[in-house]
């Protein structure tokens, strides 16, 4: 057990502010690349409308990532331990309203840069739905200890382009960010109680 409590990275702790600071920060860092990619890339936005239709399949899609996500917690120690440094770092300082920009910021800016801009930088292929998932993990990384997370979130990252490329539509992984972020937060909230 001593030797176990070794291995485990010590999770700094953070303020409230501190984390809403680098959501926001990081959001607007993500957002600014995507629009210079824009810009000087010679590269279009990947297509995001409002249909009805698409809004039920990202909640879809949002469902299945947190059942997956779930039952990977349940079954894989590694992430279970990955997720749980990640969640207490993050989560743990933040109030319940916070929740809201916990789904907002990281569900809109990261899906505008990693499906909206990169997919279609890259090809629309499987190839681009692999490299920016790729991306989309290493973003995750919080630690040298924190692989397993790490390949988590590249898995979702390839739930998400492929529900993209598959609907036609960014509205998809946008809401099944937003709407994973929101239903895994509260729950984890709820069990530290």
């Amino acid at each position: 057990m001593v030797e176990q409590q070794k291995q485990d990275p010590e999770i700094p702790y953070l303020t409230r502010i501190q984390v809403l600071v680098a959501m926001a920060v990081t959001a607007i860092l993500l957002w600014t690349v995507a629009k210079v990619w824009l810009r000087f890339g010679n590269v279009f936005l990947f297509k995001w409308e409002w249909h009805e239709i698409d809004f039920f399949w990202g909640l879809g899609v949002g469902l299945i990532i947190t059942s997956l996500s779930g039952l990977a917690y349940r079954l894989w120690p590694a992430y279970r331990q990955s997720a749980d440094y990640y969640l207490e770092l993050v989560l743990r300082p933040l109030a319940w309203p916070d929740l809201i920009w916990l789904g907002l910021l990281p569900g809109l800016s990261e899906e505008l840069l990693f499906r909206g801009v990169m997919l279609p930088a890259l090809g629309l292929d499987h190839v681009a739905v692999i490299v920016s998932s790729l991306c989309f993990g290493v973003l995750h990384l919080s630690g040298s200890q924190q692989w397993p997370y790490v390949i988590w979130a590249t898995v979702i990252g390839l739930i998400l382009g492929y529900s993209a490329l598959l609907s036609g539509n960014l509205l998809v992984p946008i809401v099944a960010h937003i709407m994973t972020n929101w239903v895994s937060s509260y729950f984890w909230k709820i069990q530290q109680r």
